[in-house]
């Protein structure tokens, strides 16, 4: 086996050279016809390469393919970065959108408040919902305006709707407003077209009872509910609700006001009552009486 391999090898190493030497005499050879300038070698490369290249084609099948899966490959590449910066486009306009879907809301909240018609001796201060107390009943919020805008303690505060409670606490740059559904809330109603009288009393629901009714008979359900006026604690004709029956069959208001969506708030400036500065004339004076003594006496002098 030894000797088998020795011989081969003797063999072999003449035979690459010789092979070696005849690749670079053709490589030369080629090199030298195609360098050469003249017409005959010119009409002999032409003839050459019209027998050879066509009779080539299947060499050129690899290298054809690993060009075209390269010019895919960079196809796919440039097709993957702009499909990456077209999900970054697409993300760009959902925020976009959404911001416009609340200016649009808002803007919806605006033009509801200006649609609100009130008395024209009414003015308003129109403040934004910061925040809550986080009670899912949503009994105060508060709004963005304070003692430096006039607010004062006591004035109503309303939605594109209808009354939605009243300021209960004021400080300089914010204001609280305790909600018609808050416990403390009792503000006083007048029911519509009946008139009866009655007292809005706040139980954490968005669907107040009512108390105090003269007559229960003239109510029905469906009626309109707006502010009554006394006691001053509210501008009257403020609309409130309407009357609905509870599981309980007690008569209830249904709020006009959205408290699902309070975003923006109208506070209603109340105008101050004439202060009374002094007691008047309560009592009749009566006037000194005259005899008919002193009457007979003046027409006989005269």
């Amino acid at each position: 086996m030894a000797r088998d391999q020795r011989g081969q090898e003797e063999y072999g190493r003449p035979i690459r050279r010789i092979l070696i030497g005849f690749l670079v005499l053709l490589m030369l050879a080629v090199f030298t016809v195609w360098r050469v300038d003249s017409p005959r070698m010119e009409r002999f490369r032409s003839a050459v390469v019209d027998q050879v290249v066509p009779n080539f084609d299947w060499a050129f099948v690899p290298v054809t393919k690993v060009l075209h899966m390269f010019e895919n490959f960079q196809s796919y590449t440039r097709i993957y970065e702009q499909n990456q910066e077209l999900r970054r486009e697409v993300q760009q306009l959902k925020a976009w959108r959404e911001a416009a879907l609340q200016l649009e809301q808002e803007n919806a909240r605006l033009l509801d408040l200006n649609k609100v018609r009130l008395n024209a001796q009414l003015t308003y201060v129109t403040g934004v919902v910061m925040t809550d107390n986080g009670s899912p009943f949503r009994r105060s919020v508060l709004l963005n305006v304070g003692a430096r805008d006039g607010i004062q303690d006591g004035w109503a505060t309303m939605d594109g709707l209808g009354l939605v409670g009243r300021i209960s606490g004021v400080g300089k740059k914010t204001s609280r407003v305790i909600l018609l559904t808050d416990t403390n809330s009792r503000i006083p109603i007048t029911i519509q077209p009946s008139g009866q009288k009655a007292l809005l009393v706040g139980d954490n629901t968005l669907a107040p009872p009512i108390d105090i009714v003269e007559s229960i008979e003239d109510v029905r359900a469906g009626d309109r509910v707006v502010t009554s006026g006394d006691g001053k604690v509210f501008p009257a004709d403020i609309l409130v609700g309407q009357i609905t029956r509870g599981p309980d069959r007690r008569f209830r208001v249904r709020l006009a006001a959205d408290y699902g969506r309070l975003e923006f708030l109208r506070v209603l400036r109340t105008p101050p009552e004439d202060p009374i500065e002094s007691t008047g004339n309560l009592i009749a004076i009566d006037e000194p009486a005259i005899s008919t003594v002193e009457v007979q006496e003046e027409g006989s002098d005269g």
